[in-house]
């Protein structure tokens, strides 16, 4: 299985820890964020990864080559000139993830210890176009499912700002876990260009097709992304 890391993210939100590296090499209890990912999708069976770089893009590159990839084939798409968020992203990554499986999407800042297998033989059992990771966690912006974890919609609960996509009984509140399965058929639905987010896409893709949720309920999941959140990582880290 293929997989791609979101390691391209300006990490703004974890200053000072920022001002002379990008977020992916931020280290938590003696590990990059990046190792971690990597390490964490080739658990996996994921050994043919992509991983994204901007903001001191350079240094990433030179931690793998130092690391020799860690004995996986990686190839880098270069976002240097222009940060392309998640849709673009996986855009512009295209030729690497083509091919007749789903492929892996991962987010740098996360520390799980989902079992990713489990994810795919879900998506496979449902057979959506993309299934997304999701918890029942406290956030101002929620996906909205169905009865069936089907994607209906989007809603902030703070501006009370709300997308539909589909009618029905809305049943489920969930917050998005930055873990992803998505066939490579997606693909061939974009039609958008430039700097986009998935989210909008998936809104707009599943008025007609199936975006899945799976429920995570893992006994770990943190957003590594604010200095605190960091720092309660690494306590508990330390523990283990």
């Amino acid at each position: 299985m293929k997989a791609m890391i979101f390691a391209a993210g300006l990490g703004t939100r974890l200053y000072p820890y920022t001002a002379d590296r990008p977020k992916a090499l931020v280290e938590v209890a003696g590990k990059t964020l990046l190792q971690r990912a990597i390490e964490k999708v080739s658990e996996a069976g994921c050994n043919d990864l992509v991983i994204n770089v901007h903001h001191f893009g350079d240094q990433i590159i030179r931690f793998l080559e130092i690391n020799q990839n860690f004995g996986l084939k990686i190839s880098i798409s270069d976002e240097r000139d222009q940060l392309l968020d998640t849709g673009g992203g996986i855009l512009k990554a295209a030729q690497w993830l083509t091919g007749e499986e789903p492929f892996l999407v991962y987010n740098v800042d996360v520390l799980s210890n989902m079992d990713i297998n489990l994810l795919l033989q879900y998506h496979h059992e449902r057979g959506g176009l993309a299934t997304l990771a999701v918890r029942d966690r406290k956030t101002a912006r929620y996906l909205v499912f169905d009865e069936t974890m089907q994607l209906t919609g989007w809603r902030n609960i703070k501006t009370g700002e709300e997308i539909k996509s589909r009618t029905g009984r809305e049943s489920n509140l969930f917050a998005f876990s930055g873990i992803q399965l998505i066939e490579p058929g997606i693909f061939n639905m974009i039609t958008e260009t430039g700097s986009f987010s998935l989210i909008p896409l998936y809104l707009r893709l599943a008025r007609e097709n199936s975006i899945i949720g799976y429920h995570d309920q893992s006994t770990l999941w943190m957003d590594l992304g604010k200095p605190d959140q960091v720092i309660e990582a690494e306590k508990y880290l330390s523990k283990k």
